[in-house]
């Protein structure tokens, strides 16, 4: 899909078209230049710019918002930052390889490695040996100036909040597909069943990923719950689900305001995930990309960038 064509860029060419607010789309809709009289906004990628730059870089930076959190006390994914070759004049004179694979020992489940400042899932990858974890640094680090470890958690829940100056305005969790096994068809063949066309790449990339080829043959028991894929993001096939007024969308919200406001964040969506019975924010984005989640409930997501705009312009 083009830039220009992104429902970011339509929500506000909209907002800006039904209040008499001037709006030019330039580089092909990742800068937008707003003005109302004399006074001029710009937007540009996924920010409406209503947060300052130190909270937008620290936002984006995953390292950096664990920081900030733990200094908080706001219950955090611990995430630590490594260095890429770009960045060596900054990097410890004893290296990095070492703190690598003390993390390693001291989490036998596996460690979750991924680019610093990375979204939507891309190059997020589980390691449990020494190999994997060489290969996958090598990898992030050809492309990106720095990554970041997390040790793996089994996640029993994940939920976005988008927040608008403390205002939960989508609250929505992230059901990751799964099939159900039938004793005679294997682990391949319900997927693809299961799956629409449009996300089968998505969803099989992953699973091949995690189970490597071998396992994708295997029957599946009659009655067995498999998951498709161990990451909870929208882009590789999880489905977003509105959470209905309750304990746990309480809980979630209560976290996420914490959160944004320990960053400083006034705009952003933020990640809360349940991991033994507890809450605790895994990521938190300044930049808010809702494509996925526009795909069924388009309305959720004009009504989020119209209440950012909305304190813009106020």
């Amino acid at each position: 899909m083009p830039s220009s064509q992104r429902i970011f860029v339509d929500a506000v060419a909209k907002y800006c078209l039904a209040r008499r607010i001037t709006v030019e789309v330039k580089s092909d809709g990742w800068l937008i230049v707003m003005q109302r009289g004399e006074r001029r906004h710009l937007a540009f990628g996924y920010d409406v710019g209503l947060n300052s730059a130190a909270a937008h870089q620290i936002a984006n930076d995953k390292a950096a918002t664990a920081e900030v959190l733990q200094c908080f006390g706001v219950p955090c994914i611990p995430h630590t930052l490594f260095l890429g070759p770009k960045l060596a004049a900054y990097a410890p004179a004893s290296g990095s390889w070492e703190t690598m694979l003390r993390l390693l020992a001291e989490h036998p489940t596996g460690l979750v490695v991924k680019p610093n400042e990375g979204t939507s899932g891309d190059g997020v990858v589980r390691v449990t040996t020494r190999l994997a974890l060489e290969l996958a640094v090598g990898r992030i680090l050809a492309v990106y100036p720095s990554l970041a470890i997390s040790p793996y958690v089994e996640i029993e829940d994940e939920v976005r909040v988008v927040l608008v100056d403390d205002l939960p305005v989508v609250v929505y969790s992230k059901e990751r597909p799964f099939v159900i096994g039938d004793g005679s068809h294997s682990l391949i063949e319900l997927a693809l069943a299961a799956t629409p066309a449009g996300r089968r790449s998505a969803v099989l990339s992953g699973l091949i990923a995690e189970l490597g080829r071998g396992g994708l043959d295997a029957i599946v028991p009659a009655g067995e719950r498999r998951i498709l894929n161990w990451r909870h993001n929208l882009d590789f096939g999880a489905r977003p689900v509105l959470l209905k007024h309750g304990e746990t969308r309480d809980a979630c919200i209560e976290i996420a305001i914490k959160a944004a406001r320990a960053i400083g964040i006034r705009f952003g969506s933020i990640d809360v995930v349940r991991t033994g019975g507890t809450w605790r924010i895994l990521e938190i984005n300044a930049g808010v990309k809702m494509e996925a989640l526009s795909r069924s409930h388009p309305e959720l997501v004009y009504a989020a960038y119209e209440a950012a705009l909305d304190r813009v312009f106020a």
